[in-house]
């Protein structure tokens, strides 16, 4: 199979992800299909614009097609503050920082509201620090169109900040912006990555410290996210009824999984060698183990696993809602297990499920060949 070479680059300010592969007719004519695509006539070079998810999208569009070697590809940090953008105006400021207190107020999460406040100061100083009282809706649409879309930002991105933009019109008076009228971009239908359960034992495997090992195993074993493994305290464990009780987990909602014996066990010798104080997982100065080592974590352990996938914590979680579907549990289980609000959520496994595919009769065995 013919390869493309992935690799971090820069167009301006802006990153973006070059294309490298020797000229061939047919594979260039696959890569200009690529939504987004750009030809370098300086650099001779194919590329598109750097998003946290857009090796997924390119690994799903060339799945079959080509083979993608990423390895000289790196998480690029795209900064909040953009400088081709004016700073705020004290008033406009004063009025994100009365939003904020306002979503506190509120007990948004704090990564609601952060993203929340992000995406309203970027619309705002888009707009050259125009009145609020002046905003209508054709400045978001050409906020769209000039900024999210020319940046090649995510449908998901996009839809944050049209989340965070009408939520803050909506406590304004007096102004022209209609919040119920404002648009939202077509979700898009993105199926959950799965591994197989080879490959989960790989990286389960792969850490030799005993504290490393069994956080991935919480995060497989339970179907945890990872702000709610680094928040997990031995007092939500229900050691006599196999049970983990998972504390204000995303929307503020408390939920129960269940605890595998063998899990048990391994907690007892970690607690033996660590005698944690407060969260079951603690940082070298006390305190909740940081999401960012957490993921440090992880990566050293995929690679130690020989994954080439862009994998990433969640698709442990994914993994375990998956495989328990695979052994016949109940929908409306896993749906509990998750924490889902609605069963459509949880019913995206079905289609990703081996066993459900597996199935379903292609009709070529019908065809006497």
């Amino acid at each position: 199979m013919k390869k493309l070479v992935l690799k971090n680059d820069w167009m301006g300010k802006k990153p973006v992800i070059s294309i490298e592969f020797p000229y061939d007719f047919q594979l260039k004519e696959v890569v200009k299909q690529f939504p987004g695509c750009n030809w370098d006539t300086r650099k001779k070079v194919w590329w598109v614009a750097y998003t946290e998810n857009k090796l997924s999208e390119m690994l799903q569009f060339f799945k079959g097609k080509v083979w993608l070697d990423y390895s000289g590809l790196k998480r690029v940090e795209i900064p909040t503050i953009f400088p081709e953008l004016p700073d705020l105006v004290d008033p406009l400021d004063d009025e994100i920082r009365k939003f904020e207190d306002w979503m506190r107020n509120k007990r948004y999460s704090g990564s609601t509201v952060k993203t929340y406040r992000d995406a309203v100061s970027i619309f705002l100083r888009f707009l050259e620090n125009k009145s609020i009282r002046e905003i209508e809706n054709q400045d978001l649409e050409r906020f769209n169109k000039e900024y999210i879309l020319a940046r090649g930002y995510s449908g998901s991105y996009q839809n944050q900040v049209v989340n965070g933009i009408k939520l803050f019109f909506q406590n304004r008076r007096g102004i022209k912006f209609n919040h119920e009228i404002v648009y939202r971009p077509k979700k898009e239908k993105v199926l959950p990555n799965v591994l197989s359960k080879e490959e989960v034992a790989r990286i389960l495997g792969s850490p030799t410290n005993l504290k490393h090992r069994l956080m991935l195993m919480f995060l497989y074993a339970c179907g945890l996210r990872r702000a709610e493994l680094i928040g997990l305290k031995f007092e939500h464990i229900q050691r006599e009824r196999g049970l983990l009780l998972v504390k204000q987990a995303k929307g503020k909602q408390d939920r129960v999984v269940t605890l595998p014996e063998s899990l048990l066990k391994e907690l007892e010798k970690y607690y033996k060698s660590y005698k944690p104080k407060e969260y079951i997982f603690e940082g070298q100065k006390g305190g909740p183990y940081s999401e960012k080592s957490l993921a440090e974590v992880f990566k050293k352990a995929v690679q130690k696993a020989g994954i080439n996938k862009p994998v990433t914590p969640h698709w442990l979680r994914h993994s375990y809602a998956t495989h328990l579907l695979e052994r016949g549990t109940d929908l409306r289980y896993i749906q509990e297990l998750l924490g889902h609000k609605s069963s459509k959520t949880t019913e995206i496994y079905t289609h990703v499920s081996q066993k459900s595919l597996q199935q379903v009769k292609s009709p070529l065995e019908d065809l006497n060949l």
